[in-house]
């Protein structure tokens, strides 16, 4: 049984991030991988797939988007590429193919010492002993299944009328799914950008709408992130918010990350387009979707919360003197929801895929310490929970609203290795903890 001094596990970009400050401060340490650097990518995310935030918040420690178009999108291929070369800049110490089957404290250890290896990392390729561990498998652990779903078995699932029932993270493209409509339950950004795939390869779509954030692609000339990041609204964090639980389930943004010119992707758009829009779903009878009645509540609280942050936004463009920078301010139009249904019978629709974007439980059964709460959830503070020397970093809004961005993760991982490296009695280089230190453009 090997032992080292910290194990991260993931490798993707933000256990590479908390991997890059360690190396810099000299930190012994390695990251383990169930498959290969930026794996979810490679294999859980559709083909089409590009980053919802502009290049230019493409920062890691150490590295930040240096290319010709900092306001396009880069793909899922192009993310993985980046990853892997941010790996190689630092030679970071991932040992790929690793499933850790579980981690636990050593018998006999003293959690309080730092000095000796407190917790056993067990892997599919041997067991290593460690004194700190950082998981960083991010907030995707197990799709939510709806209520009234049959209950998957096996690799395939199905409803009771037979339609396919596929997780967001095992679409690829249209031609993967067989013939017919396809009903999309989920109107957050995977869930509108799948949805909007399917219709411009012609195939009927229901979606499924419940709880959701709108937001214009571009505001008054500007990216909608230039104006969250100006605003501070990325910057904020859970401390501030009044209902932390709440701003943690906060649905993503209604945004789509297109080059080009049609950029835009909300509800009004799909509908235009033919895509027929229902309330959330409650369930499935026999054959029939069941819907609430609450679409257009939903839509108007969308639009609600959506003018109140264009508020924010104009009233920082007035304060700060932006009027002659910045275009005038013409707001996107309401949506008019046109005839919802409540029940809709799957097979006389001619659906033939029930498609899932409604989010992940979290899954961490292979972490046997006393860090997670009666959800699954892992309890943390900055990136450190109760159990010694045991970390996390890619969470949902950690601590700042941008933490589950791949820009926001560097807070994260900048926190976790200061205290990880206050901890073990060292001094930590500035550059290991206080703010991203110098860096040098992606190549």
């Amino acid at each position: 049984m090997s032992t080292i001094d910290t194990v991260v596990v993931g490798a993707g970009h933000a256990g590479l991030a908390v991997s890059r400050l360690l190396a810099r401060a000299g930190h012994d340490h390695v990251v383990l991988d169930r498959g290969r650097v930026g794996e979810r990518w490679r294999s859980e995310r559709w083909d089409s797939l590009h980053l919802l935030t502009p290049n230019w918040m493409t920062r890691l420690p150490g590295w930040f988007y240096g290319g010709q178009d900092p306001e396009g999108f880069l793909s899922k291929d192009a993310m993985v590429r980046l990853l892997e070369r941010y790996a190689e800049s630092f030679d970071a110490p991932v040992v790929d193919g690793t499933t850790v089957l579980r981690v636990e404290p050593l018998p006999g250890a003293d959690p309080q010492d730092a000095t000796r290896p407190r917790y056993a990392v067990v892997t599919d390729g041997g067991t290593v002993r460690c004194h700190n561990l950082v998981v960083a498998t991010g907030p995707h652990g197990t799709p939510y299944l709806p209520e009234g779903l049959t209950t998957p078995e096996g690799d395939r699932w199905e409803t009771t009328a037979g339609q396919l029932i596929l997780p967001a993270n095992r679409y690829r493209n249209p031609e993967q799914l067989p013939n017919g409509g396809v009903l999309v339950v989920g109107a957050s950004s995977s869930g509108t950008q799948i949805a909007d795939e399917l219709n411009l390869a012609g195939r009927d779509v229901v979606l499924a709408v419940g709880r959701h954030t709108r937001m214009p692609r571009r505001y008054r000339g500007m990216d909608v992130f230039w104006w969250l990041d100006a605003t501070g609204r990325l910057a904020r964090t859970i401390d501030s918010m009044p209902d932390a639980d709440a701003a943690r389930r906060e649905p993503s943004m209604q945004l789509v990350g297109r080059n080009g010119s049609s950029r835009d992707l909300d509800l009004g758009l799909l509908q235009g387009r033919g895509v027929r829009l229902a309330g959330r779903l409650l369930g499935t009878e026999g054959r029939t979707a069941l819907f609430d009645d609450g679409l257009a509540d939903h839509v108007a609280d969308a639009d609600r919360r959506m003018h109140r942050f264009l508020d924010t936004v104009d009233e920082y463009v007035g304060r700060v003197g932006l009027e002659s920078e910045v275009w005038p301010a013409t707001r996107p139009r309401p949506v008019a929801v046109q005839d919802p249904p409540e029940r809709l019978d799957l097979r006389a629709q001619g659906i033939g895929t029930v498609l899932l974007a409604t989010g992940y439980r979290p899954d961490h059964r292979w972490l046997r310490l006393p860090v997670t709460d009666e959800r699954g959830h892992i309890v943390q503070r900055r990136g450190v929970t109760a159990a010694p020397g045991v970390y996390v970093v890619g969470q949902r809004f950690q601590h700042r609203r941008d933490s589950g961005f791949v820009d926001g993760a560097r807070h994260d991982a900048h926190a976790v290795v200061h205290h990880l490296l206050v901890r073990a009695g060292r001094l930590p280089r500035r550059s290991a903890a206080g703010t991203v230190g110098t860096e040098r453009p992606a190549s």
